[in-house]
């Protein structure tokens, strides 16, 4: 190989392996005004599960990855300490055979649920425990996250898939489906972005731009009066969305499920 050619492969080899690093960001994106959210081996920046009164068990860290976990006492969501209003961020993400997880946004509430009452709803048990809160955090038991969600699904094997595709991978949860499949194989890490300015949103999946909306669409109020009733305290936070400044969280939907490369920028 002549000089000058093996010099450019090598360069690009440099560049190429900077970029594949983990849970780092390079020059050019900390010039941009990126910064990571999980730096590959603590929580430094999350509410540490470890550290709650009972103790969390929902997620764990594993081979520079934020791990979901099914079957936890408690099942509850991540959370980011700081609360972001506009933003771009940017995420890696894999999902076990069959299972469900999500990245949430503009949370507008955090309600820790009352006991099960034989027969009812899981959205009546909802409103239910936001018109009478808990104070307490229980042994075992759910903390349920109200706010907008990136969906994180095996589409193949989660029954969710099933009930519509505004319930597949990258979907706007609920509300807006995704222009097209955009995920690969089951095992296989995807790559997300999620852009976040006043009510429009854009979710990116593996370079393709999955969903382009509005917080204030219509869909948004049709999906969730669908599901929470157009009287449910539910639906009065999702359609109004009067929090604007909010934590980011990352799901625990009882599923494997793995995060990495977590990085964010305030527009």
């Amino acid at each position: 190989m002549p000089h000058v050619l093996r010099i450019t492969a090598l360069a690009c080899a440099a560049v190429l392996a900077a970029a594949a690093a983990d849970n780092q960001l390079t020059a050019r994106e900390k010039a941009a005004g990126w910064r990571l959210l999980f730096d590959g081996r603590s929580y430094a920046g999350w509410e540490d599960p470890a550290k709650k009164t009972p103790p969390g068990d929902g997620f764990t860290i594993e081979e520079g990855c934020i791990k979901s976990l099914p079957h936890p006492s408690i099942e509850e969501d991540l959370f980011t300490r700081e609360s972001f209003q506009d933003f771009e961020m940017e995420f890696d993400w894999k999902i076990s055979p069959g299972g469900n997880s999500g990245l949430k946004y503009r949370i507008q509430e955090r309600v820790m649920l009352a006991g099960e009452v034989s027969g009812q709803k899981f959205e009546d048990r909802v409103s239910a425990s936001m018109k009478n809160r808990r104070t307490d955090r229980p042994a075992k038991g759910q903390e349920y996250v109200i706010g907008f969600e990136y969906q994180v699904l095996d589409n193949a094997k989660n029954p969710d898939a099933l009930r519509g595709t505004n319930h597949q991978a990258g979907a706007l949860y609920d509300m807006l489906s995704p222009l097209k499949d955009a995920t690969k194989p089951v095992g296989q890490f995807n790559h997300s972005r999620l852009v976040v300015k006043g009510d429009a949103v854009e979710h990116w999946l593996n370079g393709v731009k999955v969903v382009d909306g509005s917080l204030n669409a219509p869909e948004v109020a049709k999906g969730t009066g669908a599901r929470w009733g157009t009287g449910s305290p539910v639906y009065e936070s999702l359609v109004k969305h009067p929090k604007k400044e909010c934590q980011i969280s990352l799901q625990n939907h009882f599923s494997d499920a793995w995060f990495k490369n977590i990085k964010i920028r305030k527009l």
